[in-house]
């Protein structure tokens, strides 16, 4: 499960051949959510809001590299890292 970025405590991860639709898992302590890249909801899990809002936000301005590093863990290739929120 690659490590794609890193922010505030929150650590984004996307996993190799994972389910559709496309999403990766935010971890923020000892909470974590999945979130679609298309839509940036949560299919499952939970952050707590300050931390969802975080990571709403990165992923809103990272969208495309966020696709392009599930296809890229789809076909078992390690994605690249995406830069964190600043």
């Amino acid at each position: 499960m690659p490590e794609i970025s890193r922010f505030f405590g929150i650590v984004i991860f996307i996993y190799f051949r994972e389910h559709n639709p496309p999403h990766f898992h935010a971890v923020y302590g000892e909470t974590e959510a999945l979130i679609e890249i298309k839509t940036l909801g949560v299919l499952t899990g939970s952050l707590p809001p300050r931390a969802l809002g975080l990571v709403t936000e990165w992923a809103t301005m990272h969208q495309n590299e966020l696709m392009k590093a599930w296809e890229q863990a789809s076909n078992y290739q390690t994605p690249g890292k995406i830069e964190p929120l600043k």
